[in-house]
């Protein structure tokens, strides 16, 4: 038998669980230009920065922009498991994404439900085959692990951009906005036993846009260099002013950094809960860096990343597109 490739080699059979959302929107381009790399299976929709409908619409888009509308995309929830939903319309505007026109893709939907596409593709899958990045409030998998536990025979790993500990909230001064949306669903899918990788903005305020960076991506000399310029150019500064910060952050496109070179990051495997209780703390998750509550490790909570490493690696991929 061949030896593993080593992490900054693996190919993945993936399936992108996505809210776009602009950060989204160039997570997903930079995954669909590594084929080599990244089997991407489909793309399943949730409601989170704007309403379903505009999600999945937008999800579409970047399949169109990135050249591959071959990819299916499946809507899924319209709605969280429990809690009153809420929309970033504020961050991502009323379409979802910023800085960039959007229209109605060629290509339609997938036919059938989220949920059902990931029930039947885990049961069918070899054992611990597929990853699932997921990019927005974790409820289509909650629901799936309700009502098919048996699918976490199928999945290697979960990859999420979700949570926060060090770097405090960015919807509440304790919660990030993914576990915010839907803190039962991150609750159920932290308890599932799938081994997880969590990248928090812990990291992604530590991975920020600059002018020259954008500038990079500006004049690589295609369409979807343009585009992801144009958002970061219309996203960014909302981010750089709430924060004080130098930069804008580009959070869910880490996750598809870390599938690809996880060298650029640095974390370690905790236990990490999340507070579903109604207060204060609702959405928290609670990473227990030092280990003080003794309890079993349950995620690889990332802290830190090689800024320019990653914008090298996305600049690069994205060279790669229409």
């Amino acid at each position: 038998m061949p030896p593993n490739p080593p992490a900054d080699a693996a190919v993945h059979t993936l399936v992108i669980d996505t809210d776009p959302g602009a950060d989204d929107v160039i997570a997903l381009l930079f995954a669909m230009a590594a084929p080599e790399r990244l089997h991407i299976e489909a793309l399943t929709t949730v409601a989170g920065n704007v309403p379903l409908s505009k999600t999945s619409r937008n999800a579409r888009l970047a399949c169109e922009w990135a050249g591959r509308p071959e990819i299916p995309v499946y809507a899924g929830a319209e709605r969280p498991l429990e809690r009153t939903p809420i929309y970033a319309a504020n961050i991502h505007g009323h379409e979802g994404v910023t800085g960039v026109k959007v229209h109605e893709p060629a290509a339609p939907l997938a036919e059938g439900h989220a949920v059902d596409y990931l029930i039947r593709t885990l049961r069918a899958a070899p054992e611990r085959s597929v990853t699932l990045a997921m990019l927005g409030p974790q409820t289509n998998l909650a629901l799936a692990l309700t009502q098919a536990p048996d699918i976490v025979r199928g999945l290697h790993e979960l990859v999420l951009m979700s949570g926060a500990h060090f770097n405090g909230g960015n919807i509440t001064p304790t919660a990030e906005f993914n576990v915010f949306a839907d803190p039962h669903a991150a609750e159920a899918v932290l308890k599932s036993g799938v081994p997880t990788t969590m990248l928090p903005l812990d990291v992604t305020h530590k991975i920020l846009t600059s002018g020259e960076r954008i500038a990079r991506l500006r004049t690589i000399g295609n369409r979807a260099g343009v585009i992801v310029a144009d958002i970061l150019d219309a996203y960014a500064p909302q981010e750089m002013q709430h924060y004080d910060m130098p930069g804008g952050p580009v959070h869910d496109a880490t996750v598809i950094a870390y599938l690809l070179q996880p060298s650029l990051f640095r974390g370690r495997l905790i236990n990490v809960e999340v507070d579903s209780r109604e207060g204060m703390g609702f959405g928290q998750t609670v990473a227990d860096w030092y280990g003080s509550l003794k309890r079993p490790a349950n995620a690889n909570w990332i802290v830190d990343g090689d800024a320019q490493g990653f914008f090298d690696l996305l600049t690069e991929h994205i060279a790669r597109l229409p």
